[in-house]
């Protein structure tokens, strides 16, 4: 069973975002795909290795006020 994390950003900043690549690491999180979709937003696909860090990742990562707007944790069926 393969755990995945897709999020979608609203607002995509690249520089922020390449800029919370180590704090991603440590949350367990690895790109695995990046999308560019309709009016700026952007699709991110990442592979899990510890859900509860991940979870942790998101909740800070939205406090501050830069993380996705939108996420969902995915298993391979």
């Amino acid at each position: 069973m393969t755990r995945q994390l897709l999020t979608r950003y609203a607002d995509f900043d690249t520089a922020a975002f390449d800029s919370d690549a180590e704090n991603r690491g440590n949350a367990g999180l690895s790109l695995l795909q990046l999308w560019r979709g309709d009016g700026g937003a952007h699709w991110a696909l990442f592979g899990v290795n510890d859900p509860d860090k991940a979870r942790a990742w998101l909740d800070k990562s939205g406090a501050l006020g830069h993380g996705p707007t939108e996420s969902h944790f995915l298993e391979t069926a």
